[in-house]
């Protein structure tokens, strides 16, 4: 209801008996209502709507424009990824490309943005100099385009978007599945840079980064007070499977030209090319843990392990360690309960200290399938907060269902190749450049993933084994032996 009314809850109070709950609302410079339900005429996962592009633009400005500094223009957050100017750049830069080759149209000026801003960079961790293939952009800051140019040319390409719209709506454009996946797959793309620039920028976050305007700064303390209060699972773990589980949908961009479906548009749902076609799969029995690692559980594995790093979304000052915010760091008290977010590596090596391992992907998404809440069950997705939370999941007043906290989790499945799979023209080496035997496929959703991406059950996120800086964590599982 809050978040269908543009309204989100930074605090609450329950009553003695628990009758009723007192909520302090605010009204958010951005938010993200629940998707629409999918009937067999719609999908939430078809053409994005103007509305949605403008709640996307409305994020993405206000990350880009609201957080950075201008002295962090020119600044790497992480040594892994571009400079914060490239991605201003490179968001326009994209929608326009893709519009230009789907519509068989000229760029928006200027066109040379193309060769600075086309794609960014995924190095390997263990090898830097190792990468796919990418825009060269300017060694020198001052042979950089101007911020101002590059806001200029991103109102011409949103203009240009908009106008797109209106001539589908007045029929001088007829809409194919071409043209619609272009819009959805262009979408989603900035809905993905949105979360990673956010990563990127925790790193500085009290030494550069703004917090994000136009939201409450959270009331650490209460809410801390809030969460150590919230029951652990009645069990541990939970037993899933044995069960047979579909894997992603049937959604070739090879067909969309085929006279069969190239004008289906409404009802279906449009997805990138690993999450295509379905495919089933059989999982075993194994026990799970009901939620992931949290800080506190992984603080102890450090204290002890002489292997263990530390985590690059904690840090260590004269008061101990911490946990980053893009409000600046807080004390381990207080994210103490919040899913502990690192490598994959890192959480292997705690998982296997416990006895365990890390879960395969159909593994994790049938625990998804059945205990998880989504964004209309108040999972922590969409911007309902900038930061985790603690996780849910395994009372049994609720049937086991809940949130995992508002992170994207570690699978030990390696992003590859798989029978059926066409890869993308629209984006080629979206997926293809990176089956390389170091990524591995994350299932479920941040806090800041965008509805549509966090609730298309579909969606696999992707990540290096090695990579520490994603909003990613873990759960543990068990194998049960066969009797």
């Amino acid at each position: 209801m809050f978040s269908a009314s543009g309204l989100r809850s930074i605090y609450s109070v329950s009553s003695a008996d628990g009758s009723l709950t007192l909520h302090c609302l605010e009204c958010p410079q951005v938010s993200f209502p629940p998707l629409p339900l999918t009937s067999p005429s719609f999908s939430p996962f078809g053409v994005p709507t103007v509305d949605e592009w403008r709640d996307l633009w409305a994020a993405w400005d206000l990350v880009t424009l609201g957080m950075i500094p201008q002295e962090m223009l020119h600044q790497k957050p992480i040594d892994l990824r571009h400079k914060c100017l490239f991605y201003i750049g490179h968001i326009p830069t994209f929608l326009d490309m893709l519009m230009s080759k789907a519509l068989k149209e000229p760029n928006t000026e200027p066109k040379n943005f193309t060769l600075i801003f086309e794609r960014g960079i995924d190095p390997h961790v263990d090898d830097p100099e190792h990468c796919h293939g990418h825009s060269e952009v300017p060694e020198k800051d001052e042979e950089w385009p101007s911020l101002g140019s590059i806001l200029a040319f991103r109102d011409r390409v949103r203009t240009r978007l908009l106008k797109l719209y209106g001539d589908l709506r007045n029929g001088s454009r007829k809409l194919n599945r071409h043209i619609a996946r272009m819009l959805a797959m262009t979408h989603e793309h900035e809905g993905w840079h949105v979360e990673t620039l956010l990563y990127m920028l925790i790193q500085r976050a009290g030494t550069g980064t703004l917090p994000p305007p136009g939201f409450a700064v959270p009331h650490w303390e209460a809410l801390a007070e809030q969460w150590d209060a919230i029951a652990p699972p009645n069990t541990p773990t939970i037993t899933i499977g044995p069960a047979r589980i579909t894997l992603g949908h049937d959604d070739c961009e090879g067909d969309d030209f085929s006279s069969d479906v190239a004008e289906i548009i409404d009802g279906h749902a449009f997805g990138w090319d690993n999450e295509s076609p379905a495919r089933v799969v059989e999982v075993k029995q194994v026990k799970m843990e009901w939620r992931p690692v949290t800080n506190a559980e992984f603080f102890t594995f450090y204290k002890d392990s002489k292997e263990a790093g530390l985590p690059a979304n904690w840090i260590e000052d004269e008061d101990g360690i911490k946990v980053r915010t893009v409000y600046g760091p807080v004390s381990m008290a207080i994210a103490q309960h919040w899913p502990v977010l690192t490598s994959y590596d890192a959480l292997l090596a705690y998982a296997t200290s416990k006895g365990g391992r890390l879960p395969t992907e159909p593994e994790l998404r049938l625990f998804f399938d059945i205990y998880g809440v989504g964004h209309w069950g108040g999972a922590n997705v969409g911007f309902r907060n900038w930061h985790p939370v603690p996780a849910t999941t395994g009372r049994e007043e609720f049937g086991g269902h809940g949130s995992n906290g508002g992170i994207w989790e570690w699978t030990s499945t390696l992003f590859s190749n798989h029978e059926g799979l066409f890869p993308t023209n629209h984006f080629p080496g979206y997926s293809t450049d990176f089956f390389d035997g170091k990524h591995h496929v994350v299932l479920g959703a941040s806090y800041a993933t965008i509805p549509r991406l966090a609730e298309r059950r579909t969606v696999r996120n992707f990540y290096q084994h090695n990579y520490p800086y994603a909003w990613v964590g873990a759960r543990v599982v068990y194998d049960v032996l066969d009797v």
